[in-house]
């Protein structure tokens, strides 16, 4: 895929495109605010991106390992690279469709301009962008919508979790037999025959309801209250990397199947925090 070179961008011959440095490097303290601005304004981009493709025919791909890429993921990713880097001039960016961008090392933009393309090419509407800041190996700044929905979430370090400008709180649920789980893509969690997946079976018989939305939409039903625990594996960094900032800023916890509380692992549990332990430590035993 060609990828648009934005002004005052260099394209060297191995054809790998590298930013100049920003003139201040990232501060969290001075520019955190900013960047979180940068984040909404990139999703909403990317929404306006993607929303001219919607139920429009838009033609599949298949990319190399099976997963399918359209017109509006490529253009959705442009869109947001654009708004990320007019706010954050020299910063690395790791895309989906456009792979690595080089830059500041210490501070990296993680972005999936479609979570859901499979959902999005057959009409349906739990499907958006996924925006996330990384600084020194921590994510500080998340953002996600729901263009089909018209939402927008974003959370930054010590500024709250919102949804618009709604402040969110994550549900108060305490005990496993009143909760609902949500899923994330059944294919991958139940993949093998693993002691995890055994466990996420006892996990589903014993909640009081399970659902199964997958993409960004599962995440966010926990976030927003309406379900207590998110699960999800078989994952690349830009699938969960925002996930992280919204659920502890919304009074939620984020780890990986194993507790570290990564977006690089692979796999996310998200929940209310009450509700935590129990589900890392069932996945344990398997």
């Amino acid at each position: 895929m060609r990828t648009a070179i934005p002004r005052g961008a260099t394209a060297r011959s191995t054809g790998r495109v590298s930013y100049p440095p920003p003139a201040m490097p990232f501060d969290p303290s001075r520019d955190l605010d900013a960047a979180a601005a940068a984040a909404r304004k990139a999703v909403a981009a990317a929404a306006q991106a993607s929303l001219r493709h919607f139920r429009a025919g838009v033609v599949v791909e298949t990319k190399p390992d099976r997963t399918p890429v359209t017109a509006a993921d490529r253009e959705s990713e442009e869109a947001i690279v654009r708004e990320l880097l007019a706010a954050t001039p020299g910063a690395s960016v790791l895309g989906e469709e456009g792979g690595a961008r080089h830059g500041d090392p210490r501070t990296r933009w993680i972005v999936d301009p479609l979570d859901g393309t499979r959902g999005f090419t057959r009409g349906g509407s739990f499907w958006g962008p996924l925006v996330a800041l990384e600084h020194d190996g921590e994510i500080l700044v998340g953002a996600a919508a729901l263009p089909a929905l018209g939402e927008t979430y974003w959370a930054a370090r010590g500024r709250g979790a919102y949804r618009g400008e709604e402040r969110l709180r994550v549900s108060g649920v305490a005990d496993w037999d009143e909760a609902t789980l949500s899923l994330g893509e059944m294919r991958s969690l139940l993949a093998s025959a693993s002691p995890e997946a055994v466990a996420l079976l006892g996990l589903v018989r014993s909640a009081a309801s399970t659902r199964c939305y997958g993409d960004v939409a599962g995440a966010l039903m926990v976030l927003t209250g309406r379900a207590e625990a998110w699960i999800e594996g078989g994952v690349k960094i830009w699938d969960i990397a925002p996930f992280k900032i919204l659920f502890e800023e919304a009074g939620g916890r984020f780890t990986d199947l194993g507790g570290a509380p990564t977006v690089a692992g692979g796999s996310a549990v998200a929940t209310n925090g009450t509700l935590h332990e129990h589900v890392l430590s069932a996945l344990r035993r398997g």
